[in-house]
């Protein structure tokens, strides 16, 4: 762990960096949720109101909703259209996207619940587009509830590729807390269908922009560990040939880019190694477990390869909590704060 921590200090140094204030789109997730909840409590943390301006996407009437049921009094300005951003000062305000209809019923999973949901991402991520925001931070979305709604979803970063036309094979999701960062090769598929999916080709762009994304992080010169596959990284060929046949190829098409590369590694003994300042895994559950063992709910989301910088929480809805004043704002504290340290040093794209 002290090895852990010397490797770590110049790019955890660069992360607490103070950069001038940006204005950051979070929208309110799934209304049911604890969303709203957690977007207005990370809104009054002193630690995201010395870096950036938040602007609140979703409907105000499910803002109010949890505000009275947890108790805590908010002062937020209601807008009408993003064009009236650029008119707020240091309150809080809501872009008001009006798509939930009457009454709403916390801890319930239901369509226009998913409908409202998204219609606050699109407007969000459409207002980066645009340039009224900086970056974006979703609070938790429910799928189930975007699937009953009719709409085609399989997470942020396949949805932000469709969003900003962006191939889906140059979009990659990493995991980020404290000074841990864990990206991922391969996310919301089947497990058969994600074998499928690491590529050589695959490997190299999700190398090559995790490097990008640690550059802006303050790391010169990356160093990367990247996991196999199969148990023990397929033991020479005796578990499995995709290391040798795509992972390894993949490294070696990397060197000399200025990047230090590690691996294929055991993916159970990747994570406890000291000396990376970033890590590649291959499927969804080789990040998310250690994640969610070892952030618990403190981990963002970063989506990186797109136009639009974007952050979700490492968390889902909580529907058994939502409206008791219960839910920790930290993910999204740390997704803030990631987003808008690497806005500071450029678009990552």
């Amino acid at each position: 762990m002290r090895q852990l921590a010397r490797r770590h200090t110049a790019g955890a140094a660069a992360v607490n960096e103070v950069p001038a204030r940006r204005v950051v789109a979070v929208t309110l997730g799934d209304p049911a949720g604890v969303g709203p909840e957690i977007a207005l409590k990370a809104a009054a943390d002193p630690r995201v109101k010395e870096r950036c301006r938040i602007v609140l996407f979703g409907d105000r009437r499910a803002l109010d909703v949890h505000a009275q049921r947890c108790g805590m009094s908010i002062d937020c300005r209601t807008l009408s259209s993003v064009s009236e951003i650029a008119g707020c000062s240091d309150e809080l305000a809501i872009v008001h996207v009006d798509s939930l209809g009457e009454g709403l019923e916390l801890g319930v999973v239901a369509a226009r619940y998913g409908a409202a949901t998204v219609a606050a991402l699109d407007a969000a991520v459409q207002a980066a587009m645009d340039g009224h925001v900086d970056a974006v931070v979703g609070a938790p979305i429910h799928e189930v509830a975007i699937k009953e709604a009719g709409i085609a979803f399989d997470g942020h970063p396949s949805y932000l590729a469709r969003r900003t036309n962006t191939p889906i094979d140059e979009v990659v999701l990493m995991l980020c807390w404290d000074t841990m960062r864990i990206a991922h090769v391969t996310v919301h598929l089947s497990t058969r269908d994600a074998i499928d999916m690491i590529t050589r080709e695959r490997v190299q762009k999700v190398i090559r922009s995790t490097a990008r994304a640690l550059r802006r992080l303050g790391y010169a010169r990356p160093r990367i560990g990247v996991s196999g596959v199969n148990p023990h990284a397929g033991e020479s060929g005796l578990f499995g040939t995709e290391e040798i046949e795509r992972i390894v190829p993949a490294i070696e098409a990397c060197r000399g880019e200025d990047i230090e590369l590690i691996g294929p590694i055991g993916a159970d003994t990747l994570l406890p190694r000291g000396d990376c300042d970033a890590f590649i895994v291959m499927l969804h559950d080789q990040g998310h477990v250690p994640a969610k063992l070892m952030a618990r709910h403190g981990a963002a989301a970063l989506s990186i390869g797109t136009p639009v910088l974007f952050s979700s929480v490492g968390h889902g809805t909580a529907m058994d909590i939502a409206g008791q004043n219960k839910a920790s704002p930290e993910a999204m504290v740390q997704a803030l704060m990631q987003v808008t340290h690497m806005h500071s040093r450029g678009a990552i794209q």
